[in-house]
């Protein structure tokens, strides 16, 4: 056994003065480090409290202080007129004597499973111009009046009581307000019994995916379709088969066509704005998937996230007014023009769905955030919600014409697209060859990010989604010019377009 004067105790306890944390406290922990890597065995005796109080310049109260933590902690032992030893019941450790310096280990020390499924898409950059797939304008948000409606429920005693308690089932003042909100605006007649409350569609997607999907199910998309929604449902160990997509939809021939060939546990669609063409699903082709669903058992997962944001014309109801079998599960979200932290998804199924939905919320989001939806029901029942969202409208159909406008005039030549009559972004397709994630590599020279997920490049086709309802009028100008100067710097099409 080592003399304890022979153990470099200063090589391994360093003390910060300036740290928050008590001396004390700092040489207790980097004794324990160094036990648990093998630098002070088992049984090796440490020097007296008076004596490294002295090598350390700190008081002999202070070492008493530490040795005390470390027995109370089991580290070491004290012996009557015999000394402080590290504790015989440590486990034995090996010391790297290579590593002088306390590290956190960069890689685990057992082997797991990998996803490439989840790689993340998402992107970040320094470029001061970013696109998006079609998010609102949170400068338009009333902060003023969510700060004070949260604030309020902060302050109230008859909730404050309520703040350390919450179940799956959320706030029932809340829910009975999204009832009478769903009501009205969606022609949904449903019960309280029916709504789940999430924290977005993507939790939304997952908790119906975990419940009604297993391994080796088959999920039917449409050719291009929601990018999260997909990985979401391939972790689930699903195979995704896809249908084309046509002007009003997706091909329900070739839906039908695939339902004969193999059984389909669950078809996904966004029939208002699609993601990512902005395509509407017809009156005629909504009829037709129901049908279908009847016939041949499958479900239809209904993702309607762009509700709201509707300029022209009033929006088809979902095709969850018109279930009576119980075979369309409704997913949408709430709050999308208001600032994030107030965004909330929902989920509407029937009634022993729900149940085994709500257990596994329990599970996976047992806090919630029951002011949150206090503060919302209350905007919702006295009309903020509905005042600021007919507002915004105004401004977003406002700013998707100057786009629409923009884009004819600078680019008119080389895309095609149509104006939508809701939802927050524009389909643009390239009428002449392009290498689009060129165009991306060279606008972010410019100063425009255009993330990847924007992109979509096959054999036949070459096209973007660009959101809109993000920009001012400026920010838009400026975009559009710099999109037209890289693709002008690309070898790919003539360098002038005019």
């Amino acid at each position: 056994m080592n003399s304890p004067v022979d153990i470099p105790f200063k090589s391994f306890i360093h003390i910060d003065r300036n740290s928050s944390t008590p001396i004390y406290l700092q040489i207790a922990n980097q004794f324990i480090q160094a036990i648990a890597t093998g630098k002070l065995t088992p049984k090796t005796k440490i020097l007296g409290s008076r004596a490294l109080s002295e090598l350390l310049s700190v008081h002999r109260n202070t070492i008493s202080a530490a040795f005390d933590e470390l027995f109370a902690q089991g580290w070491v032992e004290i012996l009557p007129n015999k000394g402080t030893f590290v504790s015989s019941q440590i486990p034995t450790q090996h010391e790297n004597a290579s590593n002088t310096k306390k590290q956190y280990p960069t890689e685990t020390g057992y082997h797991f499973n990998k996803s490439i499924l989840l790689d993340s898409p998402f992107e970040h950059t320094n470029c001061e111009y970013i696109l998006n797939d079609g998010s609102p304008d949170i400068r338009l948000t009333h902060l003023e009046d969510q700060s004070r409606f949260y604030s309020s429920n902060m302050k109230r005693k008859i909730n404050r009581s309520k703040m350390g308690y919450y179940n799956q089932e959320g706030s029932e003042y809340f829910k009975e307000q999204m009832l009478h909100y769903l009501q009205s605006s969606r022609g949904l007649q449903i019960e309280k019994s029916n709504l789940l409350i999430s924290r977005s569609i993507e939790m939304s997607l997952f908790i119906i995916s975990e419940i009604l999907l297993s391994e080796g199910d088959t999920i039917v998309v449409a050719e291009l379709s929601y990018f999260a929604a997909n990985m979401i449902f391939q972790k689930s160990g699903s195979k995704i088969k896809t249908v084309p997509l046509e002007d009003d939809g997706i091909d329900v021939d070739a839906l039908e066509n695939l339902c004969q060939q193999q059984t389909i546990r669950m078809v996904y669609i966004t029939p208002q704005h699609h993601y990512p063409t902005t395509a509407n699903l017809s009156a005629k082709k909504r009829m037709q998937i129901q049908q279908l669903s009847l016939r041949f058992g499958f479900i239809i997962v209904e993702d309607d996230h762009d509700y709201d944001f509707q300029y022209d014309r009033q929006p088809l109801l979902p095709l969850a007014t018109t279930d009576q079998k119980g075979m369309v599960i409704y997913v949408s979200s709430f709050g999308k023009s208001l600032a994030p932290g107030f965004r909330t998804g929902f989920i509407v199924a029937p009634n022993n769905l729900m149940v085994e939905m709500k257990k596994l919320l329990g599970i996976i989001d047992r806090q919630g955030d029951i002011l949150m939806e206090q503060a919302l029901g209350e905007m919702l029942e006295e009309g903020v919600i509905h005042r600021h969202l007919k507002k915004s409208i105004k401004i977003y159909k406002q700013r998707r014409d100057v786009m629409a406008n923009l884009l004819t005039q600078e680019l008119g030549s080389l895309i095609d697209f149509h104006v939508p009559n809701g939802g927050l972004a524009f389909w643009i397709k390239w009428k002449k060859e392009i290498n689009l994630l060129r165009l991306s590599n060279q606008a972010a020279k410019n100063n425009l990010f255009i993330p990847k997920t924007l992109l979509y490049q096959q054999k036949n086709m070459q096209a973007m989604r660009i959101g809109f309802g993000n920009l001012d009028f400026s920010e838009m100008e400026t975009i559009i010019k710099i999109l037209k100067k890289s693709i002008q710097e690309i070898e790919t099409i003539p360098q002038r377009l005019d």
